[in-house]
This record gives structure tokens, sequence and C-alpha cells, in this order.
């Protein structure tokens, strides 16, 4: 397990640094690019040399590059054109509140998921089972937005319980992460249920199983001792998924609901062409993608010993 795991980082630090070389040819190399982001496009040609001059980029591209990256591990992002700020001191922030909205999804989704994918997969082809395949596949059909509009329209507008924004201006306010944290509930639980019944229905039919069956053993150790445990195989793959989803596939929700979160300040760099910024949030997107990928193989090896990896 720990060459594996030594495997797994060293892997995940090969990667990272591919995508940094990417990153920085992409966004970086072209200096004069670079320049007309910074000072605008009506600035001079003599304006951009003196700025490209001053701030080294007139200098080799191995040499920048190795500057750069030396910078990024240190959390050093450079000034974000939209914020006139650090980026580190705006991306943590921001980050944090993508964390806490996560989080909360997560200690919901997860457990619901789980759950009525257990009641499902156990009684397969009962009432149960299609009442749980039809509620999941209906709310994972509904996109974030038109959830967004019809949870407002009942909560916000008709019964006034909930207010209509997230962007705790007043402070951390939990009547204002309700609603965003329910439209992601709803969209993402469902596909955990649906993969949770599929592995536990075939669990179910197991050899093993019905072995453990006709010894007489009491049907709910049957399924919380030996079943859940291999069912939980393949779904922990598509929870984990879901970090990813999370930190950067939830722009529509935290912009619908005015949410500070990560998500909604890569759409807001990605609009006003802020390059330090969108260079930030790239790799933080890579970083935390390839990390939920250890985690998923480590996962894999703790819930199945039997599976080896290579």
């Amino acid at each position: 397990m720990i060459v594996f795991i030594a495997r797994r980082i060293f892997f995940m630090a090969v990667t990272m640094f591919v995508v940094s070389l990417l990153v920085f040819l992409l966004l970086e190399v072209n200096g004069q690019a670079v320049a007309i982001r910074v000072l605008g496009p009506y600035t001079s040609e003599e304006q951009r040399q003196l700025w490209l001059e001053a701030n080294g980029y007139l200098r080799p591209a191995y040499v920048r590059f190795g500057e750069w990256l030396i910078n990024v591990l240190q959390g050093d992002f450079g000034e974000s054109i939209r914020f006139k700020a650090p980026v580190g001191d705006i991306l943590w922030d921001r980050l944090k509140n993508t964390a806490i909205l996560g989080g909360l999804v997560f200690a919901i989704m997860v457990p619901l998921g789980i759950v009525l994918g257990v009641m499902a997969g156990v009684a397969e082809g009962s009432w149960r089972d299609r009442v749980v395949t039809l509620f999941s596949v209906l709310t994972t059909s509904v996109p974030e937005f038109a959830s967004a509009v019809f949870l407002s329209v009942i909560f916000v507008f008709t019964l006034k319980w909930l207010p209509g924004t997230s962007s705790m201006v007043g402070g951390f306010q939990w009547s204002q992460i309700v609603l965003p944290v329910a439209v992601l509930v709803l969209y993402a639980f469902g596909y955990v249920a649906r993969m949770m019944r599929a592995s536990m229905a075939e669990v179910m039919q197991s050899a093993y199983i019905r072995t453990a069956t006709l010894k007489g053993l009491p049907y709910k150790r049957i399924v919380f001792s030996h079943a859940l445990r291999n069912a939980l195989i393949a779904p922990f793959t598509v929870i984990i998924l879901q970090i990813n989803w999370l930190l950067s596939g939830v722009i529509v929700v935290e912009s619908f609901f005015a949410y500070k979160g990560f998500g909604a300040l890569l759409l807001e760099g990605a609009l006003n062409q802020d390059v330090y910024l969108v260079q930030a949030a790239a790799l933080v997107s890579v970083f935390v993608a390839v990390f939920t990928q250890v985690i998923s193989d480590i996962g894999y090896a703790y819930l199945n010993p039997r599976i080896r990896f290579t």
C-alpha cells in the first residue's frame, strides 16, 4: 500500500508539472498578449515594452517559467487585473466559501444517495425501487438553473421564507445558504442513488450473499456487514468525482444566488480576461482533480483489498 501511495503521489506531481507547463505556455509565453490584458487595448507599443521589460517578460521563456513555477509553489500567483489585489488573497477566501458550500452538500447528498440506493437495490423491481429510481431520474434531469428558479419561486417569492441571494454581506447566515445547498443536493444525489442502487442489486445476486442467506444469517447483517462494503466500490468513484464538480462546476448556482465562491470567481476572471486569476483557478482545479483521483484509488484498495494496482 505504501508503494502504491508513493507511486500515486509521484504521478500527481508529474501531472501537475505538465499542467503547469501547459498553463504557462497558453497564458504567459506571449508577453504582448499579457501586456494588453494588464494595461488595456488602448496603450501604446512603448508603454507595453516598458511594462514587459519591468516585469521580466523579455527574458528567455525557460527562465520565466522557472521563476513563475517557484512563485506558484509559494502561493504567489501575481496580482489580479480585475480586483487589483494579490490573486492568493482573493483565491483562498473564495475557496473557503466553496468548501463550506460543498461540505454541506456532501454531508447531505452522500448519506441520502447511499440510503436511497440501498433501499432500492435490496428490493429490485419493487415499488420502492421504482419510486427511488423515478425520483432520482427526475432530479438529475432538471438543470441547476431551472431548479434554482423553481425553488426561488416557492420559498422566496411565494412563501417568503428564505432570501433570494447568498452574498453574505453581513457575515455568514444559515438562511442564505439553504437554497444553494438544496439546488446542488437535488441535482447531484440522484447520481449517487442510481449508482448505489445498481451496485447493490448486483451484489445482492452474488453467490456469497445467497450462501449467507441459506445459512440463516439475519438479513440486516447480510446487507450491512457483507453486501454494503462491496457495493460501495463503484459509487465511491461517483462520490469522489462530485468534489471536482462542486469546486468548478457550481458556477451557475453561485452566480444565480450571488454566492462569492470559487465558481463565481472563475467566471468573473474569464469574463474580464484576468490572466493571473485564470491561471490560479486552472491550477487549483487540476490539483483537486488529480488529488481526488488518488483518494479514489486508495479508497478502492481499502474497500476491496483484493484489488491490486500497478
